[in-house]
């Protein structure tokens, strides 16, 4: 767990730092030293418009982990929201509310963000939109199902005949003990987020160019696939690392709670 963490915390700083690591402008356009080879002036080369793609790369993952952790955050709030509503009120409002997702997930996420972003028109703000929609089902449910079993508990049964409140019982009670199975599921989340970020500006409906972002970078160099394969390869092996390094993190931390590993099971994908 500590190699994990040791190195999503370098990725990080290393996004974070862009600006001061970066050895060029990530946008500027050099015709000259296009399809450049790797030198000490372009460390991973350059791509068909003679950008430094190791500036790309590092700009972009401060693209992609902001945009993975603005939609999960958002994701999570909306969930929590209904998730604690439904699981608390129970009856006829868990039911509409439970309908309601379910009609959701009857349709493979991916494919109705895509339906989202094509009516909305294509853009990062769209498409963060369109994830916040359909993927926040996947959390309410999940805390939907927590908050029930919670509130069979005898220490919240017993602060309920004691006369404390519904918002203070959820609020100081329930979500406190929420949290170390939401901490679980939102590391694996960040890394499900970042390959649907990846695949939908890969197609061209996510991050427009000329902002760099991972999966834009391997749709701007597959026409190089057989010349130039650096183009896609070297994006393409850090969204692995990102998101094999989290899918560990948060495997290690659900087993060591005794935790179950994602709750995207009980959906279509």
């Amino acid at each position: 767990m500590a190699v994990c963490v040791l190195l999503l915390s370098a990725i990080v700083l290393a996004g974070l730092c862009a600006p001061f690591l970066a050895p060029h402008d990530p946008e500027f356009v050099d015709l000259t030293n296009k399809l450049a080879d790797p030198s000490t002036e372009f460390p991973l080369g350059t791509d068909q418009l003679g950008r430094c793609v190791l500036s790309r790369l590092l700009y972009g993952t401060q693209v992609s982990l902001s945009l993975a952790l603005l939609i999960v955050g958002s994701c999570l709030l909306i969930g929590l929201v209904i998730g604690c509503l439904a699981g608390y009120a129970g009856g006829k409002t868990d039911s509409l509310v439970m309908r309601c997702c379910d009609a959701i997930l009857a349709i493979p996420s991916l494919i109705l963000a895509i339906s989202l972003i094509a009516i909305w028109g294509a853009g990062w703000k769209q498409m963060a939109i369109a994830l916040v929609v359909v993927q926040s089902v996947y959390y309410a449910r999940f805390i939907r199902g927590l908050v029930s079993n919670l509130r069979q508990q005898t220490y919240i049964i017993a602060a309920r005949v004691s006369g404390t409140s519904p918002f203070r019982l959820i609020t100081r009670h329930i979500i406190p003990n929420l949290l170390p199975s939401l901490l679980t599921v939102v590391t694996l989340e960040i890394g499900w987020v970042i390959m649907d970020i990846s695949a939908l500006s890969f197609i061209g409906l996510g991050v427009q160019s000329p902002t760099p972002e991972w999966g834009a970078m391997i749709n701007e160099g597959k026409s190089f696939i057989r010349s130039h394969p650096r183009l896609i390869l070297t994006p393409g092996f850090v969204i692995f690392c990102v998101v094999a390094l989290l899918n560990l993190l948060g495997e290690m931390l659900g087993e060591k709670k005794g935790m179950v590993k994602s709750f995207r099971k009980g959906g279509a994908r």
